[in-house]
């Protein structure tokens, strides 16, 4: 196994090791990162064994192995642990859940954006949606377990909506262009009947106060999607760090990032995209002109919850800390 990753053009890093045993805590990236040194290039040297009941889901206990198919490297799971084997127990088979799979990233740094975080993509699209305007025995604010009432089109709606009130406004700061209208997760609120057009409703649970004007968005049933792979880009993309979501000058490992590009740029969940410093000019006395420096990469940023416009996502690796206006491009090697 010395000579691996030798290789002039090989992802395989030169003291990888043959195998890993994934343990509770690690998370997708973390296992890149031990065998790759590009740890995007993952999905392209993932070998799914289909003699394994779901092969691309990865458990603790397994062991991931380095092997060569045909003159080429290759990542699979060669044995299941406990978490990720079906146990067979007659007259029954028993499959273990998914939900015990390592994650791709530390899920609980960004769980709170993909619950909630509604984008809308327009003041239209805001304004469009059903709100409160007022609450039972005419409070000024609700909580759980409160009544109160709503306007607006509930017509082949979900029972359940989410709370959200109108936050930042992101722009592009290349084009001037509105981006999104950040939603803030407010709470959840079940719909009782519709009469007169008007909606009764009962606040389920409430990170904060509702009030008149917060909005109610049909919550998504699809469930959140925590299996993505990390991976380049389909196409060559060139974006900016437009905001910090955690409300600090400097961006840290583990932050998530409001990046000016989203599904119409066609970004996916699990792309990476590598941050630069924004270009600085130095002077030089002995021509006395002003040079442009060569850019630095200072980090890596995955996007997790793509918008139409405008994404977010979540910074997996910074040797410095960034800043909004940084660059954000497709990896290289």
């Amino acid at each position: 196994m010395s000579t691996l990753g030798q290789a002039y053009d090989s992802p395989i890093k030169a003291d990888s090791p043959s195998k890993y045993t994934v343990e509770k805590g690690d998370t997708l990236w973390d296992i890149s990162t031990t065998f790759l040194d590009s740890p995007w290039l993952w999905p392209e040297i993932w070998h799914a064994n289909p003699q394994i009941k779901n092969p691309h889901l990865i458990y603790p206990g397994d062991i991931v192995s380095l092997v060569y198919i045909d003159g080429q490297p290759r990542l699979m799971v060669s044995s299941r642990g406990e978490n990720g084997r079906t146990i067979k127990l007659s007259p029954k088979i028993r499959v273990m859940p998914g939900d015990s799979a390592i994650p791709a990233i530390p899920l609980g740094a960004v769980l709170s954006y993909l619950k909630g975080g509604h984008v809308f993509s327009s003041e239209e699209q805001l304004n469009n949606t059903p709100y409160v305007f007022a609450a039972k025995d005419g409070k000024l604010v609700s909580g759980t377990g409160d009544k109160v009432y709503a306007r607006g089109d509930f017509a082949g709606q979900n029972i359940r909506f989410d709370v959200v009130r109108r936050g930042e406004q992101i722009v592009d700061p290349e084009t001037d262009e509105l981006l999104g209208l950040i939603g803030i997760d407010v709470g959840t609120i079940n719909l009782s009947r519709v009469r007169e057009g008007v909606a009764s409703m009962v606040i389920q649970d409430s990170k904060m106060e509702v009030i008149p004007g917060d909005r109610l968005v049909k919550q998504d049933a699809s469930g959140l999607v925590t299996t993505f792979f990390p991976r380049a880009p389909a196409a060559p993309v060139e974006g900016i760090v437009t905001a910090n979501l955690n409300n600090a000058k400097k961006i840290s490992r583990f932050d998530t990032v409001v990046i000016n590009k989203g599904e119409r740029e066609s970004l996916r969940q699990g792309d990476i995209l590598a941050v630069y410093r924004k270009t600085q000019d130095a002077y030089d006395p002995f021509t006395n002109e002003q040079v442009s420096l060569p850019s630095e990469r200072v980090g890596l940023v995955m996007v997790y919850r793509p918008f139409e416009k405008m994404s977010y996502g979540i910074v997996l690796s910074a040797k410095e800390d960034i800043e909004v206006g940084y660059i954000l491009r497709s990896p290289q090697p």
